[in-house]
Protein backbone atom coordinates (compact mmCIF):
# COMPACT_ATOMS: atom_id res chain seq x y z
CA UNK A 1 0.00 0.00 0.00
CA UNK A 2 0.76 3.64 0.05
CA UNK A 3 0.95 5.96 2.96
CA UNK A 4 -2.31 8.75 2.62
CA UNK A 5 -1.89 10.67 5.90
CA UNK A 6 0.76 11.96 8.10
CA UNK A 7 -0.47 9.46 10.93
CA UNK A 8 0.74 6.77 8.90
CA UNK A 9 4.21 7.82 8.58
CA UNK A 10 4.21 8.28 12.02
CA UNK A 11 2.75 4.54 12.49
CA UNK A 12 5.21 3.31 10.13
CA UNK A 13 8.03 4.43 11.98
CA UNK A 14 6.58 3.54 15.44
CA UNK A 15 5.77 -0.11 14.39
CA UNK A 16 8.36 -0.74 12.10
CA UNK A 17 11.83 1.58 13.56
CA UNK A 18 10.14 1.20 17.32
CA UNK A 19 10.11 5.37 17.65
CA UNK A 20 7.33 6.60 20.55
CA UNK A 21 4.88 8.36 19.29
CA UNK A 22 6.37 11.68 20.14
CA UNK A 23 9.33 10.48 18.89
CA UNK A 24 7.85 9.71 15.48
CA UNK A 25 6.04 12.88 15.46
CA UNK A 26 9.55 14.72 15.86
CA UNK A 27 10.56 12.39 12.90
CA UNK A 28 7.49 13.83 10.81
CA UNK A 29 8.37 17.21 11.47
CA UNK A 30 12.02 16.97 10.59
CA UNK A 31 11.17 15.51 7.59
CA UNK A 32 8.70 18.25 6.58
CA UNK A 33 12.20 20.46 7.06
CA UNK A 34 14.32 18.64 5.32
CA UNK A 35 17.47 19.57 7.10
CA UNK A 36 20.12 16.90 6.48
CA UNK A 37 21.84 16.61 9.63
CA UNK A 38 18.69 15.83 10.91
CA UNK A 39 17.49 13.13 8.68
CA UNK A 40 20.85 11.63 9.01
CA UNK A 41 20.39 10.72 12.61
CA UNK A 42 16.85 9.87 11.93
CA UNK A 43 17.87 7.39 9.25
CA UNK A 44 20.12 5.59 11.45
CA UNK A 45 17.38 5.61 14.71
CA UNK A 46 15.13 3.95 11.60
CA UNK A 47 17.35 1.35 10.86
CA UNK A 48 18.28 0.37 14.42
CA UNK A 49 14.77 -0.45 15.26
CA UNK A 50 14.05 -1.92 11.84
CA UNK A 51 17.05 -4.27 12.74
CA UNK A 52 15.35 -5.76 15.76
CA UNK A 53 12.10 -6.36 13.76
CA UNK A 54 15.02 -8.34 11.38
CA UNK A 55 14.15 -6.48 8.68
CA UNK A 56 17.49 -5.73 6.82
CA UNK A 57 19.00 -2.42 6.27
CA UNK A 58 18.15 -2.46 2.55
CA UNK A 59 14.73 -2.71 2.95
CA UNK A 60 14.87 -0.09 6.25
CA UNK A 61 16.33 2.26 3.73
CA UNK A 62 13.79 2.07 0.74
CA UNK A 63 10.65 2.05 3.73
CA UNK A 64 12.31 5.58 4.76
CA UNK A 65 12.91 7.05 1.76
CA UNK A 66 9.20 6.28 0.93
CA UNK A 67 8.42 8.07 4.00
CA UNK A 68 10.73 10.97 3.30
CA UNK A 69 9.58 11.96 0.03
CA UNK A 70 5.84 11.60 1.14
CA UNK A 71 6.33 13.76 4.46
CA UNK A 72 7.53 16.63 1.95
CA UNK A 73 4.14 17.36 1.15
CA UNK A 74 1.39 14.91 2.76
CA UNK A 75 -1.25 16.00 4.99
CA UNK A 76 -2.82 15.02 8.58
CA UNK A 77 -5.75 13.33 8.47
CA UNK A 78 -8.13 15.96 9.31
CA UNK A 79 -6.92 18.36 6.98
CA UNK A 80 -6.74 15.88 3.82
CA UNK A 81 -10.23 14.97 4.79
CA UNK A 82 -11.52 18.40 4.64
CA UNK A 83 -9.74 19.18 1.64
CA UNK A 84 -10.89 16.44 0.18
CA UNK A 85 -14.43 16.73 0.60
CA UNK A 86 -14.23 20.96 0.35
CA UNK A 87 -12.68 19.78 -3.55
CA UNK A 88 -15.54 18.03 -4.09
CA UNK A 89 -18.16 19.99 -3.27
CA UNK A 90 -16.11 22.53 -5.33
CA UNK A 91 -15.97 20.55 -8.22
CA UNK A 92 -19.58 19.69 -7.94
CA UNK A 93 -20.54 22.88 -7.93
CA UNK A 94 -18.77 24.40 -10.90
CA UNK A 95 -19.96 21.42 -13.15
CA UNK A 96 -24.08 21.68 -11.68
CA UNK A 97 -23.72 25.31 -10.94
CA UNK A 98 -21.17 26.80 -13.28
CA UNK A 99 -21.81 30.15 -13.92
CA UNK A 100 -23.09 31.44 -10.19
CA UNK A 101 -19.66 29.15 -9.44
CA UNK A 102 -17.78 31.61 -11.71
CA UNK A 103 -19.92 34.48 -10.53
CA UNK A 104 -18.82 33.79 -7.14
CA UNK A 105 -15.36 33.72 -7.38
CA UNK A 106 -15.04 36.27 -9.59
CA UNK A 107 -16.18 37.99 -6.88
CA UNK A 108 -13.96 37.40 -4.74
CA UNK A 109 -10.69 37.79 -6.82
CA UNK A 110 -11.97 41.03 -8.72
CA UNK A 111 -9.31 43.18 -7.03
CA UNK A 112 -6.24 40.86 -8.74
CA UNK A 113 -6.46 40.76 -12.41
CA UNK A 114 -4.21 37.51 -12.79
CA UNK A 115 -7.01 35.76 -10.82
CA UNK A 116 -9.66 37.17 -12.21
CA UNK A 117 -8.26 36.38 -16.35
CA UNK A 118 -7.38 32.77 -15.21
CA UNK A 119 -11.01 32.77 -14.28
CA UNK A 120 -12.31 34.04 -17.02
CA UNK A 121 -10.06 31.95 -19.59
CA UNK A 122 -11.29 29.04 -17.78
CA UNK A 123 -15.07 30.03 -17.53
CA UNK A 124 -14.96 30.67 -21.55
CA UNK A 125 -13.45 27.23 -22.05
CA UNK A 126 -16.51 25.54 -20.06
CA UNK A 127 -18.70 27.36 -22.54
CA UNK A 128 -19.96 30.62 -20.30
CA UNK A 129 -20.00 33.55 -22.32
CA UNK A 130 -19.90 37.46 -21.06
CA UNK A 131 -21.76 40.53 -21.00
CA UNK A 132 -19.34 43.65 -20.99
CA UNK A 133 -19.00 45.95 -18.26
CA UNK A 134 -22.32 48.24 -18.70
CA UNK A 135 -23.60 51.09 -16.72
CA UNK A 136 -27.17 50.50 -17.48
CA UNK A 137 -27.11 47.05 -16.68
CA UNK A 138 -23.84 45.85 -14.51
CA UNK A 139 -23.63 46.04 -10.49
CA UNK A 140 -20.96 45.49 -8.33
CA UNK A 141 -20.67 42.03 -8.42
CA UNK A 142 -20.14 39.07 -11.35
CA UNK A 143 -24.25 38.16 -11.72
CA UNK A 144 -25.09 35.02 -13.47
CA UNK A 145 -28.02 36.09 -16.18
CA UNK A 146 -28.30 32.43 -17.26
CA UNK A 147 -26.86 29.24 -16.96
CA UNK A 148 -24.74 30.19 -19.79
CA UNK A 149 -24.35 34.08 -19.27
CA UNK A 150 -22.22 36.24 -16.70
CA UNK A 151 -22.86 39.98 -16.59
CA UNK A 152 -19.76 41.48 -16.08
CA UNK A 153 -19.47 43.21 -12.09
CA UNK A 154 -18.28 46.92 -12.56
CA UNK A 155 -16.29 46.48 -9.39
CA UNK A 156 -14.00 44.96 -11.45
CA UNK A 157 -12.86 48.12 -13.44
CA UNK A 158 -9.92 49.55 -12.22
CA UNK A 159 -10.32 52.84 -10.26
CA UNK A 160 -14.23 51.92 -9.58
CA UNK A 161 -14.92 50.85 -6.00
CA UNK A 162 -18.53 49.69 -4.54
CA UNK A 163 -19.36 52.92 -3.67
CA UNK A 164 -19.13 54.38 -6.91
CA UNK A 165 -21.04 51.35 -8.72
CA UNK A 166 -23.36 51.27 -5.77
CA UNK A 167 -24.07 55.17 -6.76
CA UNK A 168 -24.73 53.99 -9.99
CA UNK A 169 -27.08 51.68 -9.13
CA UNK A 170 -28.81 53.85 -7.02
CA UNK A 171 -29.36 56.68 -9.76
CA UNK A 172 -30.83 53.58 -12.45
CA UNK A 173 -33.04 53.19 -9.76
CA UNK A 174 -34.33 57.01 -9.07
CA UNK A 175 -32.42 56.94 -5.63
CA UNK A 176 -29.61 58.97 -7.39
CA UNK A 177 -28.25 62.53 -5.62
CA UNK A 178 -27.72 64.37 -8.58
CA UNK A 179 -29.87 67.36 -9.77
CA UNK A 180 -31.91 64.44 -12.17
CA UNK A 181 -31.50 61.72 -9.62
CA UNK A 182 -35.66 60.67 -8.88
CA UNK A 183 -35.20 59.78 -12.66
CA UNK A 184 -35.46 55.64 -13.46
CA UNK A 185 -34.59 53.86 -16.30
CA UNK A 186 -31.54 53.63 -18.37
CA UNK A 187 -29.13 56.23 -18.75
CA UNK A 188 -29.41 57.61 -22.20
CA UNK A 189 -26.46 59.74 -22.67
CA UNK A 190 -23.34 60.74 -20.37
CA UNK A 191 -24.60 63.79 -19.93
CA UNK A 192 -27.61 61.89 -18.51
CA UNK A 193 -25.31 59.81 -16.56
CA UNK A 194 -23.66 62.65 -14.70
CA UNK A 195 -26.81 64.53 -13.98
CA UNK A 196 -28.32 61.18 -12.33
CA UNK A 197 -25.56 60.19 -10.02
CA UNK A 198 -24.15 60.99 -6.76
CA UNK A 199 -21.32 63.37 -7.75
CA UNK A 200 -19.93 63.26 -4.14
CA UNK A 201 -19.46 59.28 -4.55
CA UNK A 202 -18.62 59.16 -8.30
CA UNK A 203 -15.76 60.72 -10.07
CA UNK A 204 -13.80 62.23 -13.27
CA UNK A 205 -11.41 59.36 -12.94
CA UNK A 206 -13.48 56.28 -12.23
CA UNK A 207 -16.22 58.08 -15.34
CA UNK A 208 -12.74 57.77 -17.15
CA UNK A 209 -12.38 54.06 -16.06
CA UNK A 210 -15.72 53.06 -17.19
CA UNK A 211 -15.30 54.17 -20.53
CA UNK A 212 -11.98 52.69 -21.60
CA UNK A 213 -13.64 49.23 -20.15
CA UNK A 214 -16.44 49.77 -22.52
CA UNK A 215 -18.70 50.34 -19.60
CA UNK A 216 -20.80 53.27 -22.27
CA UNK A 217 -20.72 51.80 -25.43
CA UNK A 218 -24.31 51.40 -24.81
CA UNK A 219 -24.85 54.87 -25.00
CA UNK A 220 -22.20 55.78 -27.86
CA UNK A 221 -19.68 53.74 -29.07
CA UNK A 222 -17.15 56.31 -30.09
CA UNK A 223 -14.86 56.20 -26.77
CA UNK A 224 -12.12 58.59 -27.56
CA UNK A 225 -15.61 61.27 -27.68
CA UNK A 226 -16.88 59.93 -24.37
CA UNK A 227 -13.48 60.50 -22.85
CA UNK A 228 -12.93 64.10 -24.70
CA UNK A 229 -16.51 64.87 -22.99
CA UNK A 230 -16.05 64.04 -19.58
CA UNK A 231 -15.46 67.13 -18.51
CA UNK A 232 -18.17 69.04 -20.12
CA UNK A 233 -20.20 66.53 -18.77
CA UNK A 234 -19.44 67.64 -14.99
CA UNK A 235 -19.23 71.13 -15.68
CA UNK A 236 -22.94 70.70 -17.37
CA UNK A 237 -23.91 68.73 -14.51
CA UNK A 238 -22.52 70.90 -11.47
CA UNK A 239 -24.27 74.01 -13.40
CA UNK A 240 -27.72 72.80 -13.75
CA UNK A 241 -27.63 71.29 -9.94
CA UNK A 242 -26.65 75.71 -9.07
CA UNK A 243 -29.18 76.45 -11.31
CA UNK A 244 -31.64 74.01 -9.00
CA UNK A 245 -30.70 75.91 -5.83
CA UNK A 246 -30.91 79.24 -7.18
CA UNK A 247 -34.10 79.43 -8.59
CA UNK A 248 -33.61 79.74 -12.20
CA UNK A 249 -30.79 82.66 -11.73
CA UNK A 250 -28.75 81.68 -14.40
CA UNK A 251 -31.28 81.12 -17.13
CA UNK A 252 -33.32 84.76 -16.18
CA UNK A 253 -29.43 86.34 -16.47
CA UNK A 254 -29.74 84.79 -20.22
CA UNK A 255 -26.78 82.87 -20.45
CA UNK A 256 -26.46 80.27 -22.89
CA UNK A 257 -23.77 78.44 -22.71
CA UNK A 258 -23.10 74.88 -21.38
CA UNK A 259 -22.01 76.24 -17.74
CA UNK A 260 -25.33 78.15 -17.04
CA UNK A 261 -27.87 76.40 -19.55
CA UNK A 262 -29.89 73.54 -18.51
CA UNK A 263 -29.85 72.08 -22.13
CA UNK A 264 -27.81 69.01 -22.55
CA UNK A 265 -24.52 69.94 -24.64
CA UNK A 266 -23.79 67.61 -27.29
CA UNK A 267 -20.62 65.27 -27.67
CA UNK A 268 -17.72 67.10 -29.67
CA UNK A 269 -17.11 65.09 -32.84
CA UNK A 270 -14.37 63.13 -32.22
CA UNK A 271 -12.02 60.25 -34.43
CA UNK A 272 -12.37 57.39 -32.99
CA UNK A 273 -9.95 55.24 -31.60
CA UNK A 274 -8.32 52.98 -33.84
CA UNK A 275 -7.78 49.13 -32.83
CA UNK A 276 -5.27 48.92 -31.09
CA UNK A 277 -5.32 51.81 -28.98
CA UNK A 278 -8.96 50.62 -27.99
CA UNK A 279 -8.01 47.00 -26.33
CA UNK A 280 -5.04 49.51 -24.96
CA UNK A 281 -7.35 51.42 -22.91
CA UNK A 282 -9.43 48.34 -22.14
CA UNK A 283 -6.75 46.32 -20.89
CA UNK A 284 -5.72 49.52 -18.91
CA UNK A 285 -9.08 49.56 -17.14
CA UNK A 286 -9.83 45.52 -17.08
CA UNK A 287 -6.23 44.13 -16.57
CA UNK A 288 -6.56 41.90 -19.76
CA UNK A 289 -8.30 42.43 -23.49
CA UNK A 290 -11.64 41.68 -22.88
CA UNK A 291 -14.14 42.57 -26.27
CA UNK A 292 -10.79 41.18 -28.25
CA UNK A 293 -7.08 41.05 -28.67
CA UNK A 294 -4.40 43.26 -30.83
CA UNK A 295 -3.21 40.05 -32.50
CA UNK A 296 -7.03 39.12 -33.69
CA UNK A 297 -7.13 40.09 -37.46
CA UNK A 298 -2.86 39.28 -37.81
CA UNK A 299 -4.50 35.53 -37.12
CA UNK A 300 -6.20 35.64 -40.27
CA UNK A 301 -3.52 36.74 -42.86
CA UNK A 302 -1.18 34.06 -40.94
CA UNK A 303 0.20 30.84 -42.22
CA UNK A 304 -1.79 28.34 -40.04
CA UNK A 305 0.22 25.11 -41.11
CA UNK A 306 3.57 26.84 -39.45
CA UNK A 307 1.99 28.40 -36.55
CA UNK A 308 0.80 26.77 -32.96
CA UNK A 309 -1.21 28.53 -30.98
CA UNK A 310 -1.20 29.20 -27.34
CA UNK A 311 -4.65 26.64 -27.14
CA UNK A 312 -2.43 23.85 -29.14
CA UNK A 313 0.47 23.39 -27.23
CA UNK A 314 -0.46 20.27 -25.30
CA UNK A 315 -1.24 18.55 -28.47
CA UNK A 316 1.47 19.52 -30.20
CA UNK A 317 4.36 18.98 -27.93
CA UNK A 318 4.90 15.65 -28.61
CA UNK A 319 5.88 16.01 -32.13
CA UNK A 320 9.05 16.63 -30.93
CA UNK A 321 10.24 19.31 -33.43
CA UNK A 322 10.58 23.47 -32.25
CA UNK A 323 7.31 25.47 -32.39
CA UNK A 324 6.61 28.40 -34.49
CA UNK A 325 4.74 30.83 -32.49
CA UNK A 326 3.16 34.61 -32.01
CA UNK A 327 2.39 36.56 -29.28
CA UNK A 328 2.14 39.68 -27.46
CA UNK A 329 4.94 40.15 -24.56
CA UNK A 330 2.58 41.06 -21.73
CA UNK A 331 4.97 40.44 -18.68
CA UNK A 332 8.74 40.15 -18.04
CA UNK A 333 10.05 38.82 -14.56
CA UNK A 334 14.18 38.56 -14.82
CA UNK A 335 16.09 36.24 -12.71
CA UNK A 336 20.09 35.48 -12.05
CA UNK A 337 20.92 31.91 -11.68
CA UNK A 338 23.28 30.36 -8.62
CA UNK A 339 25.76 30.63 -11.36
CA UNK A 340 25.22 34.65 -11.77
CA UNK A 341 23.69 34.44 -15.67
CA UNK A 342 20.73 36.15 -16.43
CA UNK A 343 17.03 34.62 -17.58
CA UNK A 344 14.08 35.43 -17.74
CA UNK A 345 10.64 34.27 -17.83
CA UNK A 346 7.68 36.22 -20.26
CA UNK A 347 4.92 35.91 -20.25
CA UNK A 348 3.52 35.68 -23.89
CA UNK A 349 -0.23 36.03 -24.80
CA UNK A 350 -2.03 35.31 -28.15
CA UNK A 351 -5.47 35.77 -29.17
CA UNK A 352 -6.82 32.20 -27.85
CA UNK A 353 -4.34 32.30 -24.32
CA UNK A 354 -1.16 33.26 -22.68
CA UNK A 355 1.55 31.28 -21.52
CA UNK A 356 5.11 31.25 -19.70
CA UNK A 357 8.31 30.84 -21.39
CA UNK A 358 12.06 30.65 -20.45
CA UNK A 359 14.37 32.92 -21.88
CA UNK A 360 18.26 31.73 -20.80
CA UNK A 361 20.97 34.28 -20.95
CA UNK A 362 22.05 33.67 -24.51
CA UNK A 363 19.03 33.88 -26.11
CA UNK A 364 18.17 37.17 -23.80
CA UNK A 365 21.55 38.98 -24.61
CA UNK A 366 20.63 38.12 -28.79
CA UNK A 367 17.00 39.33 -28.25
CA UNK A 368 16.52 41.31 -25.02
CA UNK A 369 15.06 44.46 -26.88
CA UNK A 370 12.38 42.34 -28.12
CA UNK A 371 11.45 41.38 -25.01
CA UNK A 372 9.61 44.33 -23.41
CA UNK A 373 6.11 44.12 -22.18
CA UNK A 374 3.79 45.08 -25.25
CA UNK A 375 6.01 43.94 -28.23
CA UNK A 376 4.23 42.06 -31.03
CA UNK A 377 6.86 39.49 -31.78
CA UNK A 378 7.04 36.13 -33.44
CA UNK A 379 9.17 33.44 -31.53
CA UNK A 380 10.68 29.84 -31.83
CA UNK A 381 10.53 27.58 -29.07
CA UNK A 382 11.29 24.40 -28.14
CA UNK A 383 9.35 22.09 -26.09
CA UNK A 384 10.65 20.45 -22.82
CA UNK A 385 8.43 17.90 -21.24
CA UNK A 386 8.45 16.26 -17.81
CA UNK A 387 5.54 14.18 -17.02
CA UNK A 388 2.40 16.36 -16.85
CA UNK A 389 4.53 19.42 -17.60
CA UNK A 390 5.68 21.28 -20.29
CA UNK A 391 8.20 23.94 -20.57
CA UNK A 392 8.83 26.20 -23.51
CA UNK A 393 12.19 27.70 -24.07
CA UNK A 394 12.46 30.17 -26.58
CA UNK A 395 15.22 29.20 -29.21
CA UNK A 396 14.53 32.63 -31.52
CA UNK A 397 12.94 35.99 -31.51
CA UNK A 398 11.66 37.91 -34.02
CA UNK A 399 9.97 40.96 -34.61
CA UNK A 400 6.47 40.19 -35.51
CA UNK A 401 6.14 42.14 -38.22
CA UNK A 402 9.76 41.15 -39.75
CA UNK A 403 8.87 37.32 -39.45
CA UNK A 404 6.93 37.21 -42.67
CA UNK A 405 4.34 34.69 -41.24
CA UNK A 406 1.50 35.43 -43.43
CA UNK A 407 0.07 33.48 -46.33
CA UNK A 408 -0.35 35.15 -49.58
CA UNK A 409 -3.49 37.32 -49.54
CA UNK A 410 -3.80 39.73 -52.92
CA UNK A 411 -5.26 42.45 -51.30
CA UNK A 412 -6.26 44.35 -47.96
CA UNK A 413 -9.76 45.36 -47.17
CA UNK A 414 -9.76 47.92 -44.49
CA UNK A 415 -12.89 48.94 -43.09
CA UNK A 416 -13.29 52.66 -41.70
CA UNK A 417 -15.51 54.01 -39.02
CA UNK A 418 -17.37 57.19 -39.68
CA UNK A 419 -15.34 59.33 -38.19
CA UNK A 420 -11.82 58.13 -39.69
CA UNK A 421 -9.09 60.22 -40.19
CA UNK A 422 -8.45 60.76 -44.97
CA UNK A 423 -5.13 62.79 -44.01
CA UNK A 424 -3.65 59.92 -42.03
CA UNK A 425 -4.91 57.23 -43.97
CA UNK A 426 -3.80 59.06 -47.34
CA UNK A 427 -0.35 59.11 -45.80
CA UNK A 428 0.23 55.69 -44.77
CA UNK A 429 -0.96 54.58 -48.03
CA UNK A 430 1.43 56.34 -50.03
CA UNK A 431 4.26 55.07 -47.59
CA UNK A 432 3.08 52.04 -48.23
CA UNK A 433 2.73 52.44 -51.70
CA UNK A 434 6.54 52.81 -52.34
CA UNK A 435 7.87 50.51 -49.89
CA UNK A 436 9.95 47.75 -51.91
CA UNK A 437 8.15 44.31 -50.52
CA UNK A 438 7.99 41.07 -52.77
CA UNK A 439 4.34 41.05 -50.89
CA UNK A 440 2.15 43.78 -53.15
CA UNK A 441 -1.57 44.08 -54.21
CA UNK A 442 -4.78 46.05 -54.01
CA UNK A 443 -6.35 47.99 -50.71
CA UNK A 444 -10.05 48.45 -50.53
CA UNK A 445 -11.62 50.64 -48.55
CA UNK A 446 -14.55 50.24 -47.11
CA UNK A 447 -16.64 53.05 -45.67
CA UNK A 448 -20.06 53.48 -44.35
CA UNK A 449 -22.57 56.67 -45.61
CA UNK A 450 -25.25 58.54 -43.73
CA UNK A 451 -28.03 56.22 -44.61
CA UNK A 452 -25.96 53.24 -43.03
CA UNK A 453 -25.33 51.70 -46.78
CA UNK A 454 -21.67 50.78 -47.43
CA UNK A 455 -19.44 51.80 -49.98
CA UNK A 456 -16.51 50.24 -51.24
CA UNK A 457 -13.06 52.18 -53.14
CA UNK A 458 -10.64 50.41 -54.68
CA UNK A 459 -7.85 52.68 -54.44
CA UNK A 460 -5.76 52.74 -58.05
CA UNK A 461 -2.07 51.68 -57.30
CA UNK A 462 -0.63 48.58 -56.19
CA UNK A 463 1.13 48.75 -52.65
CA UNK A 464 2.69 46.36 -49.89
CA UNK A 465 0.12 44.60 -47.62
CA UNK A 466 2.36 42.38 -45.76
CA UNK A 467 2.07 42.03 -42.01
CA UNK A 468 3.85 44.84 -41.51
CA UNK A 469 1.79 47.00 -44.00
CA UNK A 470 -1.84 45.60 -42.20
CA UNK A 471 -0.86 46.55 -38.78
CA UNK A 472 0.15 50.13 -39.57
CA UNK A 473 -3.16 50.85 -41.41
CA UNK A 474 -4.59 49.42 -37.97
CA UNK A 475 -3.42 51.81 -35.59
CA UNK A 476 -4.47 54.40 -37.71
CA UNK A 477 -8.00 56.38 -36.14
CA UNK A 478 -10.81 55.36 -37.46
CA UNK A 479 -9.78 52.24 -38.90
CA UNK A 480 -11.96 49.39 -37.49
CA UNK A 481 -10.47 46.60 -39.18
CA UNK A 482 -7.99 45.36 -41.63
CA UNK A 483 -8.85 42.19 -43.65
CA UNK A 484 -6.57 40.23 -45.30
CA UNK A 485 -8.60 38.42 -49.06
CA UNK A 486 -7.47 36.64 -51.90
CA UNK A 487 -7.70 38.44 -55.05
CA UNK A 488 -10.77 37.78 -57.40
Amino acid sequence: GIMVYQEQVMQTAQILGGYSLGGADMLRRAMGKKKAEEMAEHRAIFRAGAAKNNISEEKADEVFDLMEKFAGYGFNKSHAAAYSLLAYHTGWLKVHYTAEFFCANMTVEMDDTDKLKVLWEDARKMGIAFEPPDVNRGGYRFEPVTDKLIRYGLGAVKGTGQQAIEAIVAAREGRGEGPNGDETGPFTSLFNFCLRVDRQRINKRTVEALIKAGAFDALNLNRAELLAAVDVAFEYAAATQANANQGGLFDMLGGDDHGSSTQEPTCEATVPWGVKERLTYEKAALGFYFSGHPLDDVLVSLDRDRITLMMEIEERAGEGRPLEMIGIVRARNDRTSKNGSKFTFLTVSDPTGEREVTVYSEALMQYGDLLKPGKAIALTVSVKQNGEETRLIVERVLELEAARLSKPSGQLVVRLSAGANPAELAGVVHRLEGLSDPDRGSILLEMPLEDGRLVTVKLPQTYTISLRAQRALKEIPGVERVIPRRAA
